[in-house]
């Protein structure tokens, strides 16, 4: 009897609190859901940032094996193994994938690996969002927006807007299509010898 009425004296304190503080009950469960929503999303990004730099770190340490013995220290990778079953194929997939090309594309896929993973969180979904406008452009109109893109970022910063802003990327690129390029010229990706034909590497 003594903890029941303990009990209720404390939720009558904080409802006391609430209500002096101006704050309607609704509102404090919202706001405490809020918090909730906040930290739930903060430490899924935390856990996303350290996957996508275990991802480079991981290739770096064991791209000069032979490709069955890459497989082995994939399924005896603990971060692996704790990885739903359709996300561990697709790691494998992309991995037989990765062993099949020439050295120095694998050397190029790790550098973009490594800027993706110097990025911050802002940085890489504007950059998701400019890979799915870059997708949603019919196939000529994305293979010219990749082309420039990669023209663009040979180019110092200074010198990218004058020449989207010039009349001859006026006449040749929608406005949209410009918009695109001045944002991914924006971006401090590595060059990719297609421009970014690829999706945004995964966290």
């Amino acid at each position: 009897m003594l903890k029941l009425k303990s009990i209720t004296a404390r939720v009558a304190a904080a409802t006391s609190l609430i209500l002096a503080l101006g704050i309607s009950p609704c509102k404090a469960q919202s706001r405490f859901a809020e918090r909730v929503q906040l930290r739930r999303e903060e430490r899924q990004a935390r856990r996303q940032a350290q996957q996508g730099n275990h991802a480079g770190q991981w290739l770096r340490r064991y791209k000069d094996l032979p490709p069955d013995q890459q497989q082995k220290a994939l399924e005896n990778d603990p971060q692996f193994r704790s990885l739903p079953p359709g996300r561990q194929q697709l790691l494998r997939e992309r991995l037989q994938r990765f062993s099949s090309l020439p050295p120095q594309q694998q050397d190029r896929i790790l550098q973009r690996m490594e800027t993706w993973e110097h990025l911050t969180p802002d940085q890489k979904q504007q950059a998701r969002q400019l890979f799915s406008q870059l997708q949603g452009l019919p196939p000529e109109r994305r293979q010219k927006v990749r082309t420039a893109i990669r023209d663009l970022r040979a180019m110092p910063p200074a010198q990218r807007q004058q020449i989207i802003e010039s009349d001859r990327f006026k006449s040749e690129f929608s406005p949209q299509e410009r918009d695109l390029l001045s944002s991914a010229s924006r971006l401090p990706l590595a060059p990719a010898e297609n421009g970014p034909n690829e999706p945004a590497p995964e966290e």
